[in-house]
């Protein structure tokens, strides 16, 4: 068996700078050393892995299905190592990506416990759900907290928590509203790509109310912006209202500078995601942030 990885580094190397010239500037050894670690490769093999071409390299059909199965190897060799940095006590962030509502609304009451929870330092990003999402694939961000999740392959999806919507106003409002209630306010809407929008379409449908009936004053493009809009609306006129995350709002209920209500015969909600990358299923320190997000859910229900 080989003795050590580094013929295999040297091979991903090559392959990704498409050179050994490249390869060897990259790796900081000579080309000879690059040449003489492939042909080991080889030799162990007993098959041609690489074809050097005159414009650079190509990989043979032996090296193709040797690249896939180095690039596996190096996926578990990284998280191997990451694992024993941790075990060492030496410092390993752990990336945490979010969506907004997740974010800005619900992790800030218990990062910290995170942090603390796990023994490790933890770096929150926030951003949609789609770009949390590539940030994950990307390995940007080791674990995921989304709403509307974006289905992708070799991504795990684990219902974590549902997320309650509620009609909120600056202005006094009944606790329970009927559906003909609603077209007697005015609307601040998301836009139309919001999968906060859709859900709503979706829901008010099942009421046989249609959301292109209500009179719109304005149309943004994020929750907080949504909130901020209601808190300087006059209350003078018709309520201006909208549908947030229970989350979003809490503060201002508990201040009384914004009111919330539910719909009559109607449960709006969202459930909200834990991701992880399929193939850091096995990864203790994932398991470990999980099962603490997890018992922080069922504790707080």
């Amino acid at each position: 068996m080989l003795k050590d990885f580094s013929k295999i580094e040297t091979f991903l190397t090559v392959v990704r700078e498409k050179s050994f010239s490249k390869a060897s500037k990259k790796l900081g050894i000579s080309q000879p050393a690059v040449t003489q670690q492939i042909k080991i490769l080889e030799d162990y093999l007993d098959v041609q892995i690489v074809d050097r071409k005159k414009n650079g390299i190509k990989l043979t059909t032996a090296g193709e299905e040797l690249y896939k199965v180095c690039l596996k190897l190096e996926k578990h060799i990284l998280s191997a190592e990451r694992e024993m940095l941790r075990l060492v006590n030496k410092e390993v962030i752990f990336v945490l990506g979010a969506s907004p509502v997740i974010g800005n609304y619900i992790l800030p009451d218990f990062l910290n416990d995170i942090q603390e929870g796990i023994k490790n330092n933890v770096m929150l990003k926030v951003a949609d759900a789609g770009d949390v999402t590539e940030k994950l694939v990307d390995r940007k961000v080791d674990l995921a907290l989304i709403e509307a999740p974006l289905f992708q392959e070799g991504v795990i999806y684990r219902e974590w928590m549902e997320d309650e919507l509620v009609l909120a106003s600056r202005s006094p409002l009944p606790k329970v509203v009927k559906k003909e209630d609603l077209f007697g306010y005015d609307w601040i809407c998301r836009e139309e790509e919001s999968s906060t929008r859709k859900i709503i379409h979706e829901s008010f449908e099942k009421i046989d109310v249609d959301c292109k009936s209500f009179k719109v004053r304005s149309i943004v493009t994020s929750s907080t912006a949504v909130k901020q809009t209601l808190l300087r609306s006059d209350t003078s006129g018709r309520p201006v209202v909208s549908i947030l995350s229970k989350f979003i709002v809490a503060d201002e209920v508990e201040k009384g500078t914004l009111f919330i209500a539910k719909m009559k015969n109607l449960k709006l909600s969202r459930m909200l995601y834990v991701c992880y990358l399929r193939d850091r299923k096995h990864d203790a320190l994932i398991d470990n942030v999980i099962n603490y997000i997890m018992n922080k859910n069922n504790a707080k229900a």
